[in-house]
């Protein structure tokens, strides 16, 4: 039976990453930039690139997540065509998307009872969700049923790494993330904290010490070398807030000391840079967990 692999706009998917592979069907979502609304997503109406430039030009940015009946038009037109569908969702730890999604399914279940409607929690976010929806179409290419590919997910999803440094603390303490007496300490000894997406799928801020870029791309690296298992997956993937030519670096210093990674460099977007910022790195890989 035919199934589609969906997600949305937060995973971040470039065309790179799924060349080749199963058609993917993406939700844009919304994002609001002092008060105006705008679609992030296929269709949508800003880019990656304005989107970082409000910011740089001293805007904030908030999230608004995929209601029940958004979900629902979106997932309708597959259902009628007789596909089922299977939906990689943004975690849970930082949204109630899961939760609305889940609500749009029990309806449409008994609309379609002949169909298979299934939503996974991947616990990720931006690229990180991508890396797992990349490797789940992989997957599907080669022959996984929907419920083959379900339990594929749900076994590797706690394997997907997330590791992120940022530039300024001013959008983690606009969003709550970090207190005003941190941002103000931080910005002036210009430290680069350091986060991470926890198993519960949640941002965590785990280490706000390290000082300056070479530092933090420092400590990137080490994160790599220390939890990445390239057995399971050679693919690493260097996301960035709008700072192309520091991704790069990154991404050179880790082809010298893994000269065996397959990296792709492509930018983080407004989902989670709201939460972040402009000159965000991160890592992603495949680890034994995370």
């Amino acid at each position: 039976m035919s199934y589609c692999v969906i997600t949305d706009a937060t995973a971040d998917l470039t065309p790179e990453m799924t060349l080749g592979l199963p058609d993917i069907a993406v939700i844009p979502m919304e994002i609001v930039i002092d008060g105006t609304p705008y679609q992030y997503g296929p269709g949508g109406n800003i880019t990656v690139e304005e989107f970082y430039q409000e910011l740089r030009n001293g805007k904030f940015s908030s999230t608004s997540q995929v209601n029940p009946m958004t979900y629902e038009e979106f997932f309708v037109p597959f259902l009628e065509a007789g596909e089922d569908i299977l939906y990689l969702c943004f975690t849970s730890g930082m949204s109630g998307m899961y939760q609305n999604a889940k609500q749009c399914m029990e309806r449409l279940q008994k609309r379609f009872p002949e169909r298979k409607i299934v939503c996974v929690d991947t616990k990720c976010a931006s690229l990180g969700e991508g890396f797992l929806v990349r490797e789940a179409l992989i997957k599907q290419a080669e022959g996984l049923s929907l419920e083959e590919l379900v339990q594929w997910v749900y076994a590797h999803q706690n394997q997907v790494c997330q590791w992120f440094t940022v530039d300024t603390f001013e959008h983690l303490k606009h969003g709550g993330r970090v207190s005003g007496t941190a941002a103000i300490v931080g910005t002036a000894l210009q430290l680069k904290p350091l986060l991470h997406v926890s198993a519960n799928g949640e941002l965590e801020v785990m280490d706000r010490t390290i000082r300056g870029t070479k530092r933090a791309i420092s400590a990137l690296l080490q994160r790599i070398k220390n939890g990445w298992d390239p057995e399971k997956c050679c693919r690493v993937i260097v996301g960035h807030g709008n700072c192309p030519e520091t991704a790069e670096k990154l991404a050179g210093d880790i082809q010298k000391e893994l000269p065996y990674a397959d990296i792709l460099t492509a930018p983080i977007g407004p989902v989670i840079g709201s939460h972040t910022g402009p000159g965000l790195l991160a890592v992603v890989f495949l680890g034994q967990e995370r």
